[in-house]
């Protein structure tokens, strides 16, 4: 990469993440009423419904903690980030010491499911605010909501399971990746060996069983050991997913030393760009059969924002960890594919769902899946990586 196209790019991620992606969303979404952000918003950033995710707050509140602790420290971004504390600490928790899924405008639970993500990006949002704020509360709730993660997670029956697990015992492959990217943030600001051990165990399942290098592909279901199911659950893969997991694992890789599993990491996401490639008219399909069979989603065609910006920083990473022009070729198509139909031109921030052949199908902004995360995350690692790169 020449340093002039390193610097173009800087400006596109830099720019886009302080002007355009954090302007929108800061403008419209502070609830100076309620506490917490609102998120369900229209193309022009007016409000669609006052409900609240904790999935979204608790995203937006690391994001700002992050980025004060990562860019610049600016008194508002740390105000902003303990005002999503404040309210998740008062509503986002049940009496079992979990957390809801959704919440009223004023706080009052929704909906509560069984997967363990609300928990999950309530614990980062809480130990990257508690690294900014030096706040001890914070954090020792963090670490307290991490540990029960693992005991819910590891012990049977605690949570009910989704099919009967005595007629086709399963597993997925959001947990082992979930676990490795809370713990690569919560041990950032707290010093426990029990962090590199479930990073470490996280690691090995995905690669020892979702990872089926026979058939190029990370599943996102199989057996309790990696078995391969029959019917289309088993042969489903989703591109975007498989390739997130891929840069958490190169990061772990990085910060370990682990050049093996920076070589696996970089054929996760080699084989899924090239399963999940779309020939005819460019861009990431949601969902793909191993087996070319029709997937079983009736989205497995569109076109969502998030796997697009998990590869354009995933591709420019293992570029940068293994130097092979491949990577940089990729990054190039993502990047390019992707600001070139995702970008709303007139109200700011992107689009987050597209038909097949990239024109949009919502004009959606925000609902209790797309927030201010996936966007600026990219924007963020792009441009810390890339000033590393140029530095370099």
């Amino acid at each position: 990469m020449t340093p002039e196209r390193t610097l173009d790019l800087i400006e596109t991620y830099r720019d886009g993440l302080l002007e355009d992606t954090l302007a929108f969303w800061l403008d419209r979404c502070v609830d100076r009423e309620y506490g917490g952000f609102l998120h369900c918003l229209d193309a022009d950033g007016s409000l669609l419904g006052s409900d609240k995710g904790v999935w979204v707050n608790a995203r937006l509140t690391w994001l700002l903690a992050r980025l004060y602790n990562r860019v610049e420290r600016r008194p508002e971004w740390l105000a902003l980030s303990k005002h999503g504390v404040d309210f998740l600490l008062k509503y986002a928790f049940d009496g079992d010491g979990r957390c809801f899924y959704s919440l009223t405008q004023g706080g009052r639970p929704l909906r509560k499911r069984r997967y363990l993500f609300s928990e999950a990006f309530v614990t980062i949002a809480l130990a990257e605010y508690a690294r900014a704020a030096g706040d001890a509360h914070a954090l020792s709730t963090a670490v307290e909501l991490y540990r029960r993660i693992l005991t819910f997670h590891e012990v049977p029956g605690l949570l009910s399971p989704k099919v009967f697990p005595e007629t086709r015992p399963s597993k997925s492959h959001a947990m082992p990746m979930i676990l490795l990217a809370t713990t690569q943030v919560i041990r950032e600001v707290d010093d426990d060996p029990l962090y590199a051990e479930v990073a470490k165990r996280s690691a090995n399942e995905v690669l020892g069983d979702f990872l089926h290098r026979d058939e190029k592909a990370l599943l996102e279901t199989v057996g309790p050991n990696g078995e391969r199911l029959d019917g289309p659950e088993g042969r489903l893969v989703n591109p975007g997913h498989a390739i997130e997991t891929s840069w958490f694992l190169m990061e772990e890789g990085r910060a370990s030393g682990d050049r093996a599993l920076i070589e696996d990491a970089c054929r996760i996401l080699r084989w899924s760009l090239e399963a999940g490639w779309d020939d005819e008219f460019g861009g990431i399909l949601y969902f793909v059969d191993i087996e070319g069979k029709p997937p079983e989603p009736y989205e497995h065609d569109m076109k969502l924002w998030w796997p697009h910006t998990e590869a354009i920083y995933a591709t420019l990473l293992a570029y940068r960890l293994t130097g092979e022009e491949q990577y940089l070729d990729w990054h190039t198509r993502v990047h390019n594919w992707a600001y070139s139909h995702f970008p709303d031109r007139e109200h700011g921030e992107w689009f987050g769902y597209l038909h097949r052949d990239g024109t949009p199908s919502s004009r959606v902004k925000g609902s209790m899946w797309k927030g201010p995360f996936h966007l600026p995350r990219m924007q963020l690692n792009c441009w810390t990586l890339l000033e590393e790169m140029s530095a370099a």
